[in-house]
């Protein structure tokens, strides 16, 4: 072997370990970092709310929208006689009953406001024994899920109970959900179940017309699709990126549980989630650049202000780990631009509130859903 070829292997040699050692180096700092930030620092009040930790996972590929609400329609539904919103107040709702306020609505699982509901009338009262055992494998149509509910003897609406007898069975299948309206072949199924059961129960149900139905479906879908609203903001690293591991340990500790979806949700300590966090890695990478919040802005009341505690909490992250406050375009967001966001917010609550359905009610999560 010539003294160039041992020249060679020797210059080959020396880069190959340069590049292991700083490779080595890069996950140490960014390790470092992560440590620094959080190791000796006291639990920060803006990221704690009522929390209890569990293990930490990794969101993989999930979606983020610019913080903009811009874009929304704060177009009202109209409520009255002539509109398809509304076309279920005269097919299929209990003779006895007006319709559930939003309250009301919490307590039971049939909704005539967002729900096609059928009333199902006895022909003798029936034990919620036998009720139960009929309508346990009606449970979803499509991907809409259908509940019952029952009118029992003195005329009271309740959850089907065994011991107690009722007069009427009340279904109500989802008008809508993320996924879309309620279709043709989505009530076709559901009703040629209905009948099924109410044979079996002797019982005659009261089908509303599909043309009322499909009409509502489509106008409700236009609201959830208008007020479909998720403000993300995200956390850039200033420099070396931040080892993963070390991060996800420190989130956990801070208060952040994971969710079915890989996402780390911030709890609002009543078992919803004011905002989520996405790591925006999976479990074989060791570092990341960028961390994402985001709000789903339906599901979370105005009194939680979710969009100031998500915006606290990014502060409060990019503070530690020498990160900046941006966009998904990676434009820094400034005060001004945040202030601005959240008036859009606030006015994006008020016409939710007027449409009956609030943010963050029992009946926003089962549309926004």
């Amino acid at each position: 072997m010539t003294d160039l070829n041992l020249s060679l292997w020797a210059a080959g040699g020396a880069l190959i370990l340069l590049v292991v050692v700083y490779n080595f180096w890069q996950e140490y700092k960014a390790k470092k970092n992560v440590q620094r930030a959080f190791g000796d620092h006291k639990d920060d009040v803006l990221m704690k709310a009522e929390i209890r930790t569990s293990s930490v996972r990794v969101s993989q590929g999930s979606e983020r929208q610019e913080p903009v609400l811009d874009s929304l329609s704060m177009q009202m539904p109209v409520h009255d006689s002539e509109s398809g919103f509304a076309a279920q107040a005269d097919h299929g709702r209990s003779p006895a009953d007006s319709p559930l306020s939003t309250e009301a609505a919490a307590e039971l699982p049939v909704d005539d406001f967002i729900d096609c509901v059928i009333a199902i009338d006895l022909e003798n009262p029936v034990r919620g024994d036998k009720i139960l055992a009929e309508i346990q494998s009606l449970r979803i149509v499509g991907n809409k899920p259908v509940n019952f509910i029952g009118v029992s003897t003195d005329n009271r609406r309740e959850i089907i109970v065994h011991g107690n007898s009722y007069a009427q069975i009340i279904c109500g299948v989802r008008l809508v959900n993320r996924s879309g309206a309620l279709n043709e072949l989505e009530y076709s199924e559901l009703v040629m179940k209905l009948r099924q059961i109410s044979d079996n129960l002797s019982a005659f149900p009261d089908v509303p017309d599909m043309k009322h139905v499909m009409d509502a479906a489509r106008d409700l879908s236009l609201f959830v699709s208008d007020h479909d609203a998720q403000l993300s903001v995200n956390v850039l690293t200033k420099g070396a990126p931040w080892d993963i591991n070390t991060l996800l340990a420190a989130l956990d500790k801070q208060g952040f549980t994971a969710r079915p979806d890989g996402r780390l949700a911030m709890p609002d300590g009543e078992g919803g989630a004011l905002f989520t966090l996405s790591i925006n890695g999976s479990l074989a990478d060791q570092v990341t650049s960028r961390m994402t919040l985001l709000l789903d802005v339906p599901c979370v009341a105005p009194r939680r202000g979710g969009f100031n505690a998500m915006v606290s909490c990014a502060k409060s992250l990019a503070l530690r780990l020498g990160g900046l406050l941006v966009d998904d375009s990676n434009t820094l967001l400034d005060d001004a631009t945040l202030t601005q966001i959240q008036e859009q917010v606030d006015a994006f609550y008020h016409t939710m509130q007027a449409a009956d359905i609030p943010a963050g009610s029992t009946r926003a999560i089962r549309i926004f859903s």
